[in-house]
C-alpha cells in the first residue's frame, strides 16, 4: 500500500475535485450520469424537471424524464433559486443515501484501522465505492475527520497503548502502531504524543504543564496549558479539588504556577466561559481515542444557542448505536466549554448528567440562548 505523506490527503482530494468537475463538466455528461443514476455524481449537480417543477440527485430513484425537460444546475441551491423545489421522495432517498453512507464510512474505518500504514485515498475511495473527491466529503461529514485525521488518531491512541505495555521497547511500540520506519515516526511525534516517546512511555516526568486556578460566575476554575496548547479547562466548587484532578491526569509532569503572562490567558478563558459565543481562539492540547476525538471534533460544530441529542451526535459521527460510549466520551471531556459537551442532552431535550454539575450545565444554555437571542435582535451591533 502507498503511504500517505503529509500533504496527500489534501492534494488528493484537490486533484480529485478537479477530475470529478471534468467528468460531468458538460450537459451530455451530466445526462448520461443520471441515466445510469450515478451515485459518484452526487454533489456535483442536480437536475431539475420542468414539467413537475423538482430537482433531483443524479442517482435519484424517481422516474427517469424525458431529455427536452431537464435542465441541470450546479447547486441544489442554484435549482431552488430558479424556482425548482427538492422532489418529494428526496428525504427518502437522503435517508436511503445517508445509511448507504455510514455503512462504507464504517467499512473503511475498519480498513483503515487494520491497515500496518494508512491507506491511500484512491484506495480507501475505492473500498466505498465513490470517487476520491465525493468520498473525502462524506468521509469529513460521517465522521467530523479527514482520512488522514481519522488515520493520525488511531495511530496516535494505539502509540499511546503500546507505550504503556510493559515490557516494550519503544521501537517496538512504533512499528506495532503503524509506523513503517523510526524517521516517520519521529517527524510526527510531538504533534502525537505533546512530547517524546520515551517520556510519554515513562509518564512524561519531563512535561511542564502551567496552570492557574481562578474564580468565574460558575464557581471556581484551573486552566492548565502544555506545550501543544490548552490541556485542561476544569470547573467545581473546590479550588484544591481542582489541583487535585489536575495531578490525577498528569501524574508525573512537573506542574508549575502560572506567570504574569499565563494570568492573562486565564482571563482570556473566563471572559470564554462568560460568554461562549465570542469563541476561543487559543490551542487546544486534545488527546483521546480516535473515537473520543470523532465526538468531541462533532460537538465543537455545535453553535453556541443550539442543543443536540447523543443520538443526534452519534448518528453524526456515522455510528447511530454509539449512544452510550458518546456519553462516555463527553464524560472524559477535560476541557470544558471549550469542547462544548454541555450542549448535549436527552433526546426529549431534559438535561443530563455533567462532569461539571448539571447546575452549570443549565446555566451554561440559557447563558447561551440569551446571548443568541440578543445577538439575533433587529437594530443591534452585529
Amino acid at each position: 500500500m502507498k503511504p500517505l505523506t503529509p500533504h496527500d490527503a489534501d492534494h488528493d482530494a484537490d486533484h480529485a475535485a478537479d477530475s470529478a468537475a471534468e467528468a460531468y463538466a458538460s450537459e451530455a455528461q451530466r445526462w448520461a450520469a443520471v441515466q445510469a443514476r450515478d451515485a459518484r455524481a452526487d454533489g456535483q449537480f442536480v437536475y431539475g424537471v420542468r414539467t413537475t417543477g423538482v430537482y433531483c440527485r443524479p442517482s435519484s430513484s424517481t422516474r427517469l424524464p424525458k431529455r427536452e425537460n431537464v435542465e441541470f444546475f450546479d447547486t441544489a441551491q442554484a435549482a431552488e433559486a430558479a424556482g425548482y423545489r427538492a422532489s418529494q421522495r428526496a428525504s427518502g432517498d437522503r435517508t436511503a443515501m445517508a445509511r448507504q453512507h455510514a455503512a462504507a464510512i464504517a467499512k473503511v474505518c475498519r480498513m483503515i484501522e487494520r491497515a500496518e500504514t494508512p491507506p491511500s485515498l484512491d484506495e480507501l475511495a475505492g473500498e466505498a465505492g465513490m470517487s476520491p473527491f465525493h468520498f473525502h466529503r462524506i468521509f469529513k461529514a460521517e465522521t467530523g475527520l479527514t482520512p488522514k485525521g481519522y488515520a493520525s488518531a488511531f495511530r496516535a491512541n494505539k502509540l499511546r497503548q503500546e507505550l504503556g505495555q510493559k515490557g516494550a521497547t519503544v521501537t517496538e511500540a512504533i512499528y506495532d502502531a503503524g509506523f513503517n520506519s523510526n524517521s516517520r515516526f519521529y517527524a510526527a511525534a510531538d504533534n502525537m504524543l505533546g512530547m517524546q516517546a520515551r517520556e510519554y512511555r515513562a509518564g512524561a516526568p519531563n512535561m511542564q504543564i502551567r496552570f492557574a486556578v481562578a474564580q468565574c460566575s460558575l464557581g471556581a476554575l484551573l486552566v492548565a496549558q502544555s506545550q501543544v496548547g490548552l490541556c485542561a479547562i476544569l470547573l467545581a466548587d473546590d479550588p484544591e479539588q481542582l489541583v487535585q484532578d489536575l495531578q490525577d491526569q498528569f501524574p508525573k509532569a512537573e506542574l508549575i504556577g502560572g506567570d504574569a503572562d499565563f494570568e492573562l490567558l486565564v482571563a482570556q478563558v473566563v471572559g470564554f466561559i462568560e460568554a461562549p459565543s465570542l469563541g476561543l481562539n487559543l490551542p487546544l492540547d486534545v488527546q483521546g481515542t480516535a473515537f473520543q476525538e470523532r465526538v468531541w471534533q462533532a460537538l465543537r460544530e455545535i453553535p453556541p444557542g443550539a442543543t443536540v441529542s447523543y443520538a443526534q451526535v452519534a448518528a453524526r459521527i456515522g455510528q447511530p448505536k454509539a449512544v452510550r460510549a458518546v456519553a462516555q466520551a463527553c464524560g472524559a471531556n477535560h476541557l470544558a466549554v471549550a469542547i462544548p459537551c454541555h450542549r448535549v442532552v436527552r433526546n426529549n431535550g431534559e438535561l443530563s448528567g455533567y462532569r461539571w454539575g448539571v447546575d452549570r450545565k443549565r446555566e451554561l444554555l440559557l447563558r447561551e440562548a440569551g446571548q443568541a437571542s440578543h445577538a439575533g435582535q433587529p437594530g443591534e451591533q452585529r
